[in-house]
């Protein structure tokens, strides 16, 4: 860069086209701000693809071993691959193919195309008789609005017909991406039949079941084409209702039946029941809506109330939508409240501005503020960056730096206008004197903060927008302070200005003078005590406690409900009801909904999702305030402890950053199941022992009870009966067989045969029952196999092609995971010791996470590190000054362990964040100090008295840019996100603050042996 080209003297030669940039700016960074999309937490990327396979009628084994295990050994080619979840139960095999955090967003797409090919490549390798497979890579969905419709008066279908209705007309909105509808019932139409009733007319239910097929087919009749015109046949027969169903007719042994006269036929719902969504203890049909990518929340909101406003008009009397999940709500606090810490860091830094520089130096600083805010805006509209949870702070935290160069430009101009220079010439100096460092300083500010723009994990993608916003701050605001502050300067300032400084300097001023000079004759012992306050430090850091991310602080309150894995969806159902008893009236609670069969969906992106299980249930409780929360989970967690026990209950709040579920996560895994979980129960015993740990449960243990037919072969061959004849013969008394589809509007109506009720829930019943054999006969099935029971893997959850046990645990109050882990570590590292070669445990959950997302920063470290003295060796130009500058760096730790320890919060995955960007902040003081020592020795002072000089004379700069940023982080610091970081950059600053004034000077002086009255 030409030092010759002076951009604040082209400033003041082009005042009008400079001021005509200034209200292009500020015009177009209002129009920006507006525009902007409003978020609660910024957009990530779920790397998670989910792929089913559905396999009629095999047990849990075989559907292991032939589709999940070819699924995930095909998938293991899967570049950029993670780790590999599957969940296999009988007949249905879920795989999750989960990718690194290196893997870049835009990248995701293109990796699951690659799944559908791998997938698709061994299609015809898998059993035949298969369901799929399906793909799920919308996993990431986010349905920030959720209405739950009810009925009074209404049926189910009734009262979906109107959800279907709203779905439609909601889909038009603007901004909406998606809408699904969940806990809406299929209406199902039920062929009962007595298997003894059958046996003793001599009919084969099969035949019957064909009939019915062949009627109700959809076969095109053809087209008769004549010379004029094209005329289509249909043919009669399919069915409009379950009337046609009864009338349907069959000759059998020379007789013809109704179907009506054999069977008895229902209209109904499903049954067993799909999962089920309730709102404040009633059956209710769920819509989820999801905004498109880039849209604007709180406008969606205000569109969704307006099209709400006349479906609601629409509705008669009995059906009522209610706010379930109201995402822009949520979102218009947040930012209100950050938009008022944002104005409150506004008027700190600004009073720090006139408190410190006067009225008219601190109206330039204020003039600058809204200036580089409004580029800012400009540039996060460019970027694609909403206004959001880590935005916003980042706003709040740039707020304190980006006014660091205009303090320095303007008490540069203020030095010079009391010396009795011209305003042109005072406007032009500070940018002969300091922009370059200046510039350092700023770059080097940056390059604190580039681990956190560029670390490859799914939290370095969450605090992305943090980097982005602060460096876009900071060089816009070196910009402003050398383009436009001057301007701003020479139009604000007057002519000439008194001296501020008294003829002798002030109490302040001569205290220092005394400390610094006694610390810099005293230069050892001032060094000795400085590293011995950071041994100190480093010694106190095990004592702060270690956290991912913390828990939110919305109202939520999630309150998982977990049966045994053997229980129907029938039982989860009365345990539910029992819960939401507990619920009704209770004064802390605003509305609630739960989900029955099934987790939550996810209305909050940072959501652990749970599966859709008959065994669980998921309630989501909306409080009237954060201390409601608080008091409801008091009282739940004695409640569900004394009336739940057979129950593995959790209260927990939403989480923040990427999801990680239970706080204490460990994972035993190995080739045989039974070892794993003996290992299981032995890990579960040590975490146990520990007092601090409550509620240990596993994700998977418990074999289920099944009846195993053991068929006589030789038997069922002489009386012509196959082992899939046999098992049709039972699915269709047990389950129920899907005959035909009866079509209904817009809905397809499966037509289910099965046995009655009595045959149905016994499973003694089968012992009798009766199989059809080809000679028109039946026999009992006793004839043909022994009916017994056995045990069996109700499900298996694997991971990397292990099956993997997770064993799980909630943490008393106040406790950190990272804390019980790492009292932990002895005995599972023993436990451990002696597993057999094959089995190993890890431990999980926030811990792993977190230790991904710290080594995925501390990664990009050494790159931050190189261009950081990449930059101060091209300021500095010595190797001895850039050691000087960096020194003082690792210092800040001193005053980072202080303000946790005080303050009691845990260093977190985003106070980490703030230490690395703390040391570009402190750098950025110390090459402004080392440039001023040159700048004086070079202007003939003696390097003793040089030092003295440049330190008092950046004393007021360094103090007051300092104090900026430490003031402008209190309005956050209360915070549960930001609280953390906030409090380490303060006290970090602080004393590193003081250590540039007085530890530097010291160990300048030591450095270079400089005596007192050297020459």
């Amino acid at each position: 860069m030409n030092r010759s080209f002076n951009i604040s003297e082209w400033a003041l030669a082009h005042r009008s086209f400079v001021w005509f940039l200034v209200i292009i700016i500020v015009a177009a960074g209002a129009l920006s701000y507006l525009r902007l999309g409003r978020n609660e937490d910024p957009n990530f990327t779920i790397k998670t693809m989910v792929v089913q396979v559905i396999w009629p009628g095999a047990n849990i084994t075989d559907t292991l071993q032939q589709i999940t295990d070819r699924v995930e050994k095909k998938l293991q080619e899967t570049p950029g691959l993670d780790y590999i979840r599957s969940y296999t139960v009988a007949g249905t095999s879920t795989v999750f193919i989960t990718l690194k955090g290196f893997v870049q967003s835009r990248d995701v797409p293109d990796v699951w195309y690659q799944v559908r090919k791998k997938i698709g490549d061994i299609r015809q390798n898998l059993p035949q008789g298969i369901v799929g497979p399906f793909f799920n890579d919308e996993f990431g969905d986010t349905y920030g609005i959720i209405y739950a419709f009810t009925a009074d008066g209404f049926t189910q279908r009734e009262l979906r017909d109107y959800v279907e209705g709203a779905r439609t007309r909601l889909l038009a909105v603007n901004d909406v991406s998606k809408i699904d509808i969940f806990g809406a019932q299929d209406e199902k139409i039920y062929v009962e039949f007595s298997s003894h009733k059958l046996a003793g007319l001599h009919l084969d239910r099969q035949a019957l079941i064909q009939a019915v097929q062949a009627q109700n087919a959809v076969t095109p009749a053809g087209v008769v084409q004549t010379s004029d015109e094209e005329i289509r046949v249909d043919v009669t027969g399919g069915f409009r209702s379950e009337a046609d169903l009864r009338n349907v007719n069959f000759v059998a042994n020379g007789q013809i039946f109704r179907l009506s006269d054999i069977a008895t036929i229902k209209r109904t719902y499903s049954d067993p029941p799909q999962p089920m969504f309730r709102f404040d203890g009633q059956a209710a049909i769920g819509i989820g809506i999801a905004m498109r990518a880039g849209g604007d929340v709180l406008a969606l909101g205000q569109n969704i109330e307006g099209a709400m406003s006349e479906i609601r008009a629409d509705l008669p009397i009995g059906i009522e939508p209610h706010l379930a999940a109201d995402q822009p709500k949520v979102v218009k606090a947040a930012v209100d409240d950050f938009m008022e810490a944002l104005w409150e860091a506004i008027g700190i830094v600004l009073a720090v501005s006139f408190i410190s520089l006067g009225v008219r130096a601190g109206a330039v600083v204020a003039c600058s503020i809204p200036l580089v805010l409004a580029a800012v805006f400009v540039g996060m509209e460019f970027a694609g960056i909403d206004l959001q949870r880590v935005s916003l702070g980042a706003l709040i935290i740039a707020l304190g730096l980006l006014v660091d160069d205009a303090m320095i430009t303007v008490e540069m101009m203020v030095t010079q206008l009391e010396a009795g220079a011209e305003k042109t010439k005072a406007a032009t100096f500070a940018y002969t004197s300091t922009a370059f460092p200046m510039l350092t300083g700023t770059l080097v500010t940056v390059a604190g903060f580039i681990p956190i723009g560029f670390a490859r994990s799914s939290a370095g993608e969450y605090t992305f927008s943090l980097f982005a916003v602060v460096a876009l701050a900071l060089l816009i605001s070196w910009i402003v302070a050398v383009l436009f502050a001057p301007l701003i300067g020479v139009t604000i300032l007057p002519d000439q200005m008194k001296h501020t400084i008294e003829a002798e300097p002030g109490r302040i001023m001569q205290g220092f003078r005394r400390t610094l000079t006694g610390a810099m004759r005293a230069k050892w012992l001032t060094i000795g005590i400085t590293l011995a306050a950071l041994a100190v430090s480093i010694f106190g850091l095990r004592f702060v406690p270690q956290q991912f991310f913390p828990a939110s602080d919305r109202p939520e309150l999630l309150v998982d409900l977990k049966l045994s894995e053997a229980s129907s969806i029938y039982a989860t159902e009365k345990i539910v009801a029992a819960f939401e008893e507990l619920l009704k009236g209770d004064p802390d609670i605003d509305h609630w909904s739960t989900y029955v069969g099934q987790g939550a969906v996810r209305f909050y992106l940072p959501l652990d999702v749970q599966l859709a299980n008959d065994f669980f249930a998921q309630s989501v409780i909306v409080t009237k305030s954060l201390e409601a929360r608080e008091r409801l989970r008091s009282r739940l967690e004695s409640v569900l402890i004394d009336k739940f026990s057979g129950v593995v209950s959790r209260l927990s709040a939403l989480e923040l950053g990427p999801p990680v579920g239970w706080p204490l996560q460990y994972r035993v895994s190995g080739p045989e199941q039974v070892r794993v979980r003996e290992i299981a129960y032995k890990l579960s015993a040590v975490i146990a022992g520990d007092p601090r740990t409550e509620k240990i449960s596993f994700d998977w243990i418990e074999p289920q009870r099944t009846l195993r037919m053991r068929v006589d072969q030789d038997q069922a061959r002489l009386l012509g009966v196959s082992s899939q004849v046999l098992a049709q013969s039972l699915s269709a008394v047990v389950s129920g067989i899907n005959v035909t589809q009866l079509r209904d509007g817009i809905y397809l109506i499966d037509v289910v045969a099965r046995a009655n009720e009595e045959e149905r829930v016994s499973p003694d019943a089968l012992r009798t029952l009766q199989i059809a054999i080809p000679n028109g006969g039946t026999v009992p099935l006793l004839q043909l196999a022994t009916v017994e029971y056995a045990q069996d893997w109700p499900l298996i959850w694997r991971r990397d092609r292990n099956p993997t046990l997770t064993v799980q645990s909630d943490l008393i109050a106040n406790v950190l995971p990272a804390t019980v882990v790492d009292t932990l570590r002895t005995k599972v590292e023993a436990l451990n010791a002696e597993l057999p070669v094959g089995y190993r445990i890890v431990a999980g959950g926030s811990v792993e996470e977190g230790a991904k997302s710290t080594s995925s920063v501390a990664a990009v470290v050494p790159a931050a590190l190189l261009i950081m003295l990449i930059v101060l060796m091209i300021q500095l130009q010595s190797f001895s000054r850039l050691f000087l500058v960096l020194s003082v760096a690792p210092f800040g730790l001193i005053g980072v362990v202080a303000a946790l320890l005080i303050t009691g919060k845990p260093l977190g995955f985003v106070a980490i964040l703030g230490v690395l960007a703390l040391v570009g902040m402190i750098v950025r003081n110390s090459v402004i100090l080392v440039d001023q020592i040159d700048t004086e020795i070079a202007h003939g002072r003696a390097p003793w008295d040089a030092v003295i000089e440049a330190t008092l004379h950046r004393f007021r700069p360094i103090l007051l840019t300092a104090a900026a940023a430490i003031l402008g982080m209190i309005p956050i610091a209360p915070t549960v996100f930001w609280g953390p970081m906030a409090y380490s950059i303060m006290g970090g600053l602080a004393v590193a603050t003081a250590l540039t004034l007085i530890f530097l000077p010291a160990l300048y002086v030591a450095w270079f042996r400089i005596k007192e009255h050297s020459p």
